[in-house]
């Protein structure tokens, strides 16, 4: 739901407010690169309930959660009246253009965080993602990348398309389409048969135990993020951390260059990046597949 009538000019609030003090980006800044990078980041935006993180007083203080919409937002702010998990109802922030993207920035939400279901369909999402974080102190990040690829080739066996991305904090998401036929349970189960199988195979190398004092040195297969209400970083949006990182899908291919991290791209030179090549994310929806056809295939694998 939205007012009619949405504005293209939008001034903001004290936009010389420094949000990251270490490279002293303002609010400003962050709303420039939001305008700037508006019609790539929107399709992956479309629809979806959103959760946002709020830093008023910039990074270095404590920010919070908001994903409702209260009363003082404008008319034309989209939202969708959605379940809770816990009972009752929520008006669930969405952001479908751009002035909401320069609203949003203007009070100094950072971060992004969409669903992996649309709101005309909230249970039914249509993507399942892997998140994929080193372990201990994170500095090998090798192994991320090396996981990162053996499920790529694990999901492209089974018949769906993987896309990966990096987090911009420290990690990699791989994530595929799907059709929305089946519900986040469906989905969740999945996830973690791919994640079983790939640990069974890597036992040194991967883990799916929740307890971190029994991962060791493994990297933990996350998928709890396959779940209705649950979200993850938008394509494109900044991180709350020093640096302004931001989560940015890559080829494939990128996966080999030297040096990369999960916080390679930032507000200093993601525009550059994104001058030079198209978004490797760019019309995703389109290649979505059927789950219950994939768990078949995975299922053949094992048989």
């Amino acid at each position: 739901m939205t007012g009619k009538s949405v504005p293209q000019n939008l001034e903001l609030s004290n936009p010389d407010k420094v949000l990251f003090p270490d490279k002293g980006y303002s609010k400003a800044d962050l709303a420039n690169f939001y305008q700037q990078v508006s019609a790539i980041i929107l399709p992956h935006l479309k629809d979806r309930p959103l959760m946002v993180q709020r830093f008023p007083d910039g990074i270095q203080a404590e920010g919070f959660y908001q994903k409702d919409v209260p009363d003082y937002f404008p008319s034309w702010v989209p939202w969708a009246r959605l379940k809770k998990k816990e009972g009752g109802s929520i008006r669930q922030l969405m952001a479908n253009n751009r002035s909401t993207l320069l609203y949003l920035a203007d009070l100094a939400c950072v971060t992004l965080h969409p669903w992996l279901s649309r709101a005309d369909r909230p249970n039914q999402p249509d993507r399942v993602i892997f998140d994929l974080d080193p372990s201990g102190d994170g500095e090998d990040f090798s192994q991320v990348i090396q996981t990162a690829g053996m499920l790529r080739s694990l999901l492209g066996r089974i018949g769906l398309r993987p896309y990966v991305m990096t987090t911009g904090s420290r990690g990699l998401h791989v994530v595929a389409p799907l059709l929305r036929r089946e519900g986040f349970d469906q989905v969740r189960g999945f996830a973690q048969e791919v994640a079983q199988r790939l640990t069974v195979e890597h036992p040194d190398l991967l883990t799916t135990e929740q307890r971190v004092a029994k991962r060791q040195d493994r990297l933990y297969l996350d998928v709890a993020r396959n779940g209705y209400g649950q979200t993850s970083v938008a394509p494109y949006a900044v991180r709350a951390l020093p640096g302004a990182p931001v989560a940015t899908p890559l080829e494939w291919s990128e996966l080999t260059a030297s040096g990369l991290g999960p916080q390679s791209y930032h507000l200093g030179n993601i525009l550059e990046r994104l001058d030079q090549q198209p978004d490797p994310w760019q019309g995703m929806g389109r290649h979505g597949r059927s789950l219950s056809q994939a768990r078949k295939n995975l299922q053949n694998l094992t048989a």
